[in-house]
């Protein structure tokens, strides 16, 4: 048995626990990360194999019960609408984001006082503002500043990334349709390589991990910082356990390595940042109840951003499979609410590309190209002559849809898997069906011939938020304002797990600023002990 004596112990080395590492080393903690991964190596990434599509839908797929790797356990959802997806490794799920990274926008902190739906979160955009700047610059983001979404910024941007044929037909859509957009914010270098990233060739899968390490994931972006600063990362560490005091604090974590021997960190604080699955499994496994569950809400109020899309399919080819996989251009017009829409909140429209053509001809647009007879014309009508909207909805923080523990599966850790159960909320449905018809108001005006419509999408459960949600009251959320845990002293969350709702765009870079904030709270109000 090892025993480690920390300032601060980190559970999960992905989004938020990389920033949060970063900037307490930066600080002069001690820190030591615990990650039940490893590292990747970006020359492992399939981008570079002729198979790739084979392989992106087998041990790269982002399901964790469909990709079995030997960091992975299953899940038990055969009560979500909507399937988990999420990646164990030194970086996390962003070694397979495809690196949209925009901000919540004012509104999305206050939705009751402003709407009467969900509940306003104990922080506010200003509050975040200066924490979204320092992500943006530790990350990297290609864009244009000055998007009328938000208020004014001053923080940098490379250049955006540049429009495919496909992108910029659909601009020109907008435009005629009086429907505003602006260039996405991507995570993406796009200008000349530095720092150890290598510079964007357009190239396309970026969700399969980017071998020019040009995707700002954090094992490019935060790490190299964070140990240059002094921060320690364990690879394979799979923590079982968090340690109290008698007062109730936090002390430490028991994890067992590869070789499922325990070890024992302690540390007067511990960071978890295990995704919105992980967090609340691990507390609903420590104790009968849960630890830090006295309002009973770990694990409840599972957000996830139910997805659809339309795609147009066009007599011109448009090459939609050619390019990023992040869409580059972005529309917020109909993001607030509007009550002759008859539901709160709005959809987030995003171009997206077109998939490959193993990919394409297997369905993944919604329509599969029937073997035998007119197979190929079918195929041919769809792949390059297809281009696609995603369409992003609030999600409503239902306390049924949750994570609990599995009765029947068990993680490679011993301890009962977590299950995950999820149903698309009213309102996401409607917000849903008002943006397809959006959509497809658009792609016709572009000149789309046909479309093809998915009205949900079951493999979107990327963006897991809500399970440890934040609040000042500690009857009614389990973390404060500030992420620690109302219960027990010296425990942080900084995943999304701490979310109090969804908004209507990607979460990454809120969790990031999130983290940031902890660390400088933890930072003003905690002495280092460890020399």
């Amino acid at each position: 048995m090892v025993k480690i004596e920390r300032d601060i112990l980190i559970i999960g080395a992905g989004a938020g626990g990389a920033a949060a590492a970063w900037r307490l080393a930066s600080h002069g903690f001690s820190v030591t990360c615990l990650e039940r991964g490893d590292w990747v190596d970006p020359a492992s990434s399939p981008s570079l194999e002729r198979d790739w599509e084979v392989i992106r839908q087998r041990a790269w797929n982002p399901n964790p019960n469909r990709r079995q790797g030997p960091n992975d356990d299953q899940v038990d959802d055969l009560e979500s609408e909507i399937k988990p997806l999420y990646f164990d490794g030194v970086g996390g799920s962003t070694i397979m984001w495809s690196c949209h990274i925009p901000r919540f926008h004012p509104s999305d902190f206050c939705t009751q006082s402003q709407d009467e739906v969900g509940d306003d979160w104990p922080v506010s955009y200003d509050d975040l503002a200066p924490y979204y700047n320092l992500n943006e610059s530790m990350m990297g983001v290609s864009g244009l500043q000055g998007n009328p979404a938000y208020p004014p910024s001053e923080a940098p941007r490379l250049p955006p990334v540049r429009l495919s044929p496909g992108a910029q037909c659909m601009a020109e859509a907008f435009n005629r349709a009086g429907v505003s957009w602006w260039p996405g914010d991507i995570a993406i270098n796009t200008g000349p390589a530095a720092n150890g990233m290598g510079q964007c060739n357009n190239c396309g899968p970026c969700e399969l991990n980017c071998p020019q390490r040009a995707k700002a994931a954090t094992d490019v972006t935060y790490w190299p910082a964070a140990l240059a600063a002094g921060a320690q990362i364990v690879t394979g560490a799979r923590v079982i356990d968090l340690l109290t005091a008698p007062n109730g604090a936090v002390r430490g974590v028991v994890w067992l390595d590869r070789e499922g021997r325990s070890h024992t960190g302690q540390a007067p604080i511990v960071i978890v940042a295990a995704n919105g699955i992980g967090t609340p499994r691990l507390l609903l496994n420590i104790r009968d109840g849960g630890l830090a569950n006295r309002s009973g809400l770990v694990g409840r109020r599972l957000m996830l951003h139910p997805l659809a899309r339309v795609t147009g399919l066009f007599d011109e080819p448009l090459e939609g499979h050619r390019g990023i996989s992040a869409g580059p251009l972005v529309s917020h017009h109909y993001y607030e609410t509007d009550a002759a829409r008859g539901f709160k909140r709005g959809v987030k429209l995003q171009t997206l590309g077109t998939h490959g053509p193993a990919l394409t001809a297997l369905g993944s647009l919604g329509r599969r190209a029937p073997w035998g007879q007119g197979h190929h014309a079918d195929f041919a009508g769809m792949f390059g002559h297809g281009y696609s909207l995603s369409i992003c909805s609030e999600d409503a923080p239902v306390l049924e849809n949750c994570i609990t523990l599995s009765p029947d599966l068990t993680g490679s850790d011993g301890l009962p898997a977590a299950k995950m159960i999820y149903r698309i909320p009213s309102d996401a449905k409607k917000a849903l069906d008002f943006g397809r018809a959006r959509a497809r108001e658009i792609l016709q005006a572009a000149g789309a011939r046909d479309f093809i419509e998915m009205e949900t999408i079951p493999e979107a459960g990327f963006h897991l938020m809500g399970t440890a949600r934040m609040g000042d009251d500690r009857e009614t959320s389990v973390l404060n304002k500030w992420c620690e845990a109302h219960d027990v002293p010296g425990l942080f969350v900084t995943d999304g797990s701490a979310f109090v709702t969804s908004a209507a765009v990607n979460p990454t870079n809120t969790l990031q600023a999130l983290a940031l904030r902890a660390a400088d709270h933890i930072a003003a109000t905690r002495h280092r002990r460890i020399s």
